[in-house]
C-alpha cells in the first residue's frame, strides 16, 4: 500500500477540508493533560537546561577548576544530543512511548547527577554529555510521541506548545541558573533538576501507552551517518576555539563531513532522515531547511545580555530582560498562529521568515555606542519582532512533518527528525557564532558581524518556506 504524503503546506483541492483543530480547552482536557504535561515537561527539561547550565557554569569553574574545559561543557552535551535525536523514531517504534519516556528521563537525571557531583571538570563533562544524550532523547520525543499518543484535531496545538517550551525554557533557565549561582549552589542546583527528571518518570509510566505500536522502524541503526554527523558538529564546535587558518580549515572540514552526512543518509535503506526527505519534488527536505533557518535565528539569544551589557552599559537584570525578548515574541506568536486553518497557514509560513530577517537586521544595525534609552527599548521591539517570525511558522511546520508519514514509524521519525534539525541548526550557527565574534576589532564591532552574519543565515529560510508552501501543480 503506497502512502499518500501531502504537496505542501497549503491546503489540497481534491481533498476534503481539515478538521478544524481543536482547542486549548482540549488539549488541556482530563484525559490529555497527563500526556501533555509529559511531552511539554521533557522538551522544557532540554530547553532550560542549556540557559540554566550557561549560568551556572562561571561558578562550576571557580569551584572546581577546568577552565580550558569550559565550551565543552555545552559542545559535549549537543553532540550527544544530536545524536539521540536522530535515534529516537526507531527507539520509540521498538519500546513504546511510556518506556522511552522512563529511559530518557533516567538518563538525563543520571548525567544531571554526574555533573552535581563532580570534583573535577572532566567528570562534569561526561556528565553533560550523558545529560545531553538524555535531553535529546525528550527533545525529540516531544515530536515524535504526539502522533501516538493525541487526536490529529490536537497536532497543531501540541507542537505549538511543545515547540513554546524552547521559549519558555530561555525565559527560566537563566533566571534559575543565576539564582542558583548567587547562593553559590550550583551542586544543589543540578540536583534539583535530576530529582525533577526522576519524578516524572512514574507520571509518563501512568499517562503513556505502554503498547509497541510498530517494529517497522526498528531497521538497522545508521552508524556510519550518525558517526559523520556527530563528527561534523565536534569539528564545528572546535573551529570557534582555535586561531588563524585553523578556523577556517576545521570549520570547511566539518562543512565537508555535514554534506557527507546527507549523502550517506540518503543512500542508506534506514537512515536518520524519512526517505520522503531526499525524494525529488516532495517538500518535506524544504519544511527541515525552514526548521534550520528559523532555528539559527535563536542562537542570536545566547549573545543579547553580553552585548546589552558591553555596548549598552545595561544592569545584569536588564540585560536579562531585553535577551527575554526574542523568547516572548517567539511564545506570544505561536498561542495567535496555532489558530490558524487553510490557506492562512502558507500565508504564516511564508512571511515568518521575513519577519525574522526584519527583526534581526534591524537589531543588528542599532549596536552603536552609548545607546540612549530610546535605542536599547527599540532592540528589545526588534528581538520580539525576530520571535513572534520563528513562532508563527514554527508550530505548522511541525505538523507538516508530523502528517508526512504513511505510518506511525514514519510519522514519528518525521517528527524526530525536526528536533534532529534544531539542534544541528544550534550547533552549525554557535560554532559559525564563535568566528563571527572574532572579526570585530571591539564589542560593537563583534555585535555587528555575529547579528548581521546569522540575519544573513536565516534570509535562507524566505526561499525555503516558499518551496515548503508552494502549492500542488
Amino acid at each position: 500500500m503506497t502512502s499518500q504524503t501531502p504537496d505542501s503546506l497549503a491546503p489540497q483541492p481534491a481533498q476534503p477540508p481539515a478538521p478544524v483543530p481543536g482547542s486549548w480547552r482540549d488539549l488541556f482536557s482530563r484525559p490529555h493533560l497527563p500526556v501533555v504535561t509529559v511531552l511539554a515537561a521533557g522538551v522544557g527539561l532540554y530547553a532550560m537546561n542549556l540557559y540554566f547550565t550557561a549560568a551556572l557554569l562561571p561558578t562550576v569553574v571557580a569551584d572546581i577548576g577546568g577552565s580550558q574545559y569550559f565550551a565543552w561543557a555545552a559542545t559535549a552535551y549537543l553532540i550527544a544530543a544530536v545524536v539521540a535525536t536522530m535515534l529516537v523514531g526507531r527507539l520509540l517504534a521498538g519500546v513504546g512511548p511510556a518506556r522511552m519516556y522512563g529511559v530518557a528521563f533516567g538518563v538525563f537525571a543520571l548525567g544531571t547527577g554526574m555533573s552535581a557531583i563532580s570534583p573535577m571538570m572532566e567528570l562534569f563533562v561526561g556528565g553533560r554529555a550523558v545529560q545531553g544524550f538524555g535531553a535529546g532523547l525528550l527533545t525529540g520525543l516531544g515530536y515524535a510521541a504526539i502522533r501516538g499518543t493525541l487526536p490529529p484535531v490536537l497536532w497543531t496545538r501540541a507542537t505549538g506548545l511543545i515547540s513554546a517550551m524552547f521559549g519558555v525554557g530561555a525565559l527560566l533557565g537563566p533566571v534559575l541558573g543565576g539564582g542558583f549561582a548567587q547562593l553559590g549552589q550550583w551542586r544543589i542546583g543540578f540536583a534539583v533538576l535530576a530529582v525533577v527528571a526522576l519524578a516524572l518518570i512514574p507520571v509518563a509510566w501512568r499517562a503513556l501507552p505502554r503498547a509497541v505500536p510498530s517494529r517497522a522502524g526498528t531497521g538497522p541503526v545508521p552508524v556510519l551517518p550518525i558517526i559523520t554527523l556527530a563528527a561534523a558538529a565536534a569539528a564545528l564546535s572546535v573551529s570557534a576555539m582555535l586561531d588563524g587558518a585553523l578556523v577556517w580549515g576545521a570549520a570547511a572540514f566539518g562543512f565537508a563531513l555535514l554534506g557527507l552526512f546527507l549523502w550517506l543518509d540518503a543512500r542508506h535503506a534506514n537512515g536518520v532522515l524519512p526517505r520522503l526527505a531526499y525524494l525529488r519534488g516532495n517538500p518535506l527536505k524544504w519544511v527541515y531547511l525552514t526548521v534550520a533557518a528559523l532555528s539559527a535565528g535563536v542562537m542570536v539569544e545566547n549573545f543579547i545580555p553580553l552585548f546589552a551589557q558591553r555596548i549598552g552599559g545595561v544592569s545584569p537584570l536588564g540585560a536579562g530582560l531585553i535577551g527575554a525578548a526574542l523568547s516572548l515574541g517567539w511564545v506570544g506568536a505561536q498561542l495567535f498562529s496555532v489558530n490558524a486553518t487553510g490557506a492562512a497557514i502558507r500565508r504564516l509560513v511564508r512571511g515568518a521568515p521575513w519577519l525574522l530577517v526584519a527583526g534581526l537586521v534591524g537589531y543588528g544595525l542599532l549596536q552603536v555606542t552609548e545607546p540612549g534609552p530610546g535605542i536599547i527599548v527599540m532592540w528589545a521591539l526588534l528581538l520580539g519582532l525576530a520571535g513572534v517570525g520563528i513562532g508563527l511558522a514554527f508550530p505548522h511546520l511541525s505538523v507538516a512533518a508530523l502528517s508526512s508519514g504513511g505510518s506511525d514509524a514514519e510519522g514519528g521519525k518525521a517528527a524526530a527528525a525536526v528536533s534532529t534539525t534544531q539542534l544541528i541548526a544550534y550547533t552549525v550557527t554557535s560554532a559559525i557564532a564563535g568566528n563571527l565574534l572574532a572579526l570585530g576589532a571591539d564589542d560593537l564591532g563583534s555585535a555587528r558581524w555575529l547579528i548581521l552574519g546569522i540575519a544573513a543565515l536565516t534570509l535562507l529560510g524566505i526561499p525555503t518556506a516558499a518551496a515548503a508552501t508552494r502549492r500542488a501543480p
